[in-house]
């Protein structure tokens, strides 16, 4: 019913098969950590410099903000002196 291609045949014996010793199980598992704590470290990196950005970007804005209320309120004094 099935392609023979799609399901992989039972190992049979004398034929080599894909067995991994502890050693080389542990040597793949040391690496994939070691890549993954890279990518973390990476990705922490990202994060400050964009939690940073943030933070200067939310000052400005704050600054353009009351920037913007006290010029609003000088106008509106001009305004009533007028």
């Amino acid at each position: 019913m099935y392609p023979q291609g799609r399901h992989p045949a039972p190992h049979q014996p004398g034929q080599p098969g894909f067995k991994f010793t502890v050693a080389e199980s542990c040597d793949r598992i040391k690496d994939e950590f070691q890549f993954l704590q890279a990518q973390y470290h990476s990705l922490k990196v990202e994060y400050d410099k964009l939690a940073n950005e943030k933070t200067e970007m939310q000052r400005h804005y704050v600054m353009y903000y009351e920037m913007s209320y006290g010029l609003n309120i000088e106008m509106h004094k001009q305004t009533e002196i007028a």
